[in-house]
């Protein structure tokens, strides 16, 4: 996940994409952990704005300054957000999609 962000990153500041960047996760749960509803809500309203302030992304999501701080130091902890030289917080896309892949494994059968 580190490279992907990191080429993101990269991307950001010299505005050029080095093909797609990805973000994974190992497993869905671990996914859902860190992403959260609020959490998603703190990425959709970073993605396209550079870098921003807590205070600055806490108003565009109708949130308390602590409580955002506290996802937004969690998801810098996960590589998904960046941090500038000057502390503000990257999310450094300008769109997200999001892909998910289930695959049954080959020994399962059906009851019936």
């Amino acid at each position: 996940m580190t490279d992907s962000v990191a080429a993101a990153t990269r991307a950001w500041k010299i505005g050029k994409a080095e093909g797609a960047a990805r973000i994974s996760f190992a497993s869905a749960e671990l996914l859902w952990k860190v992403l959260t509803a609020k959490r998603l809500e703190i990425l959709k309203a970073m993605t396209g704005a550079g870098g921003l302030t807590i205070r600055e992304i806490a108003h565009r999501v109708g949130r308390d300054i602590k409580a955002v701080h506290s996802d937004v130091k969690a998801l810098q902890m996960a590589g998904v957000l960046d941090k500038s030289p000057e502390g503000r917080a990257i999310f450094p896309y300008d769109e997200v999609r999001v892909n998910f892949s289930w695959h049954g494994r080959p020994d399962t059968k059906c009851a019936g």
